[in-house]
């Protein structure tokens, strides 16, 4: 093994690596993490042998084709998932609920999600009777509006 400053260049490569990644933790602009990619890589060669000329050129280029191929692709899915996990009273959207008491369009309790909740009809007119399934439409503050069916 090919030794700089009496430590194994592989060890250095490694080193460049996880110092890059640790400070794109502090970037978050995948810029510093292709460029871990590329030390890692020239790592592995070091660690075969490989001429320290080619673990510079490993690194380049690794470095390179991730920041051209990988950087996009990985940007793209952070900034614009294609689906979206809906979390908190987002979730609940469509959810099934039993009704407790009598729902119509100004009053009623269901059961939603194991909690108790206000709800009112969607639908001028509409009554639903305790033990009825009902799926919620959307929420608004404490209160579950609830329609029939799904939506």
């Amino acid at each position: 093994m090919a030794h700089s400053f009496g430590v194994d260049v592989w060890l250095i490569w490694l080193i460049a690596a996880v110092v890059l990644l640790v400070a794109e933790l502090f970037s978050l602009d995948l810029v510093l993490a292709m460029f871990s990619a590329g030390a890692l890589a020239a790592s592995v060669s070091a660690a075969s042998n490989v001429a320290l000329v080619m673990q510079s050129l490993i690194f380049a280029g690794v470095s390179i084709l991730t920041l051209i191929f990988v950087r996009p692709l990985a940007l793209r899915m952070l900034l614009n998932p294609s689906d979206p996990a809906k979390t908190g009273l987002d979730a609940l959207a469509g959810a099934p609920a039993s009704v407790l008491k009598q729902v119509d369009e100004s009053t009623g309790l269901v059961k939603l999600g194991g909690e108790e909740w206000s709800a009112i009809a969607v639908e001028p007119g509409e009554v639903f009777e305790p033990g009825e399934r009902v799926y919620v439409v959307e929420i608004r503050g404490a209160t579950v509006l609830v329609r029939r069916h799904r939506t």
